[in-house]
């Protein structure tokens, strides 16, 4: 809503007349028989997104068809996920590049928020950034695409990367309920059931509710409400847990009645 009041706002006020060149010096590509005159960057930049899917659409023994995303008449969606600080290029500059360009426009452009480190600005020479390589060195980056997907919903507020909740959030919830499910049934199955599952089902009801939160979550996805989303999945993964705590499988087993 935030977005769609600023854009309501630019509107309003009454659009004016874009300058696309930039005087040397300047890092950029030089316009066609200009001296000293460049384009802005914000012009040429999202064309990127256009020559890489070209390139990728090109290779060999690629089956993706270039027109299949940008031609006027396609059926794809297209989505532009962007930061805050870019909405003004995005939303008024790029779709009229693309007008004029006869190729497809959006069908949304999707804004968050500015990423700080341990509350901090990102920044080099204070130390307060961690390299997305650094990063891989070391760590799985399912815990981190968890966390972030923890914190992220529709709106543009920035979020944190706090590296001490980060490893409770990974120790708590990944390890001790999600993966923690895995670790308890997977040696049990195999060892006493050469890895088969039952044809039954010992509490449908149970299951029932569980793919009832299917569609809520996928819906939650599409709105991008991905922190609500993985606060219902992590409910259900406390119900797998307590279910477990419940029957004891390991004491039914040896139950011979």
């Amino acid at each position: 809503d935030s977005v769609k009041a600023k854009l309501s706002e630019w509107f309003t006020t009454g659009l004016k007349n874009w300058d696309i060149s930039r005087d040397e010096p300047y890092f950029g590509f030089k316009i066609p028989g200009e001296e000293s005159k460049y384009f802005y960057v914000w012009l040429d930049a999202p064309v990127g997104y256009l020559a890489s899917l070209k390139h990728l659409c090109d290779q060999d023994n690629n089956s993706y068809q270039y027109d299949d995303y940008f031609s006027k008449d396609t059926t794809t969606r297209l989505i532009h996920f962007i930061g805050k600080d870019i909405i003004y290029f995005h939303s008024l500059f790029w779709p009229a590049v693309l007008e004029g360009a006869g190729l497809k426009k959006p069908d949304g452009i999707y804004v968050n928020g500015f990423l700080t480190v341990n509350g901090n600005k990102m920044s080099k020479s204070r130390g307060t950034m961690i390299k997305a390589r650094t990063y891989l060195n070391h760590i799985n980056p399912e815990y981190l695409r968890y966390y972030y997907a923890h914190k992220l919903n529709s709106g543009i507020d920035d979020f944190d990367l706090n590296t001490d909740d980060f490893i409770n959030k990974v120790n708590s919830d990944l390890v001790g309920k999600w993966i923690n499910i895995a670790s308890r049934c997977a040696k049990f199955i195999n060892n006493n059931f050469d890895n088969q599952l039952s044809a039954t089902i010992h509490a449908p009801e149970l299951l029932t509710d569980f793919q009832e939160q299917s569609d809520v979550i996928a819906e939650m996805y599409e709105n991008r409400e991905f922190g609500q989303a993985m606060r219902v999945i992590m409910t259900l993964a406390d119900r797998a847990n307590q279910y477990l705590d419940q029957q004891k499988p390991w004491l039914l087993i040896k139950d011979e009645s």
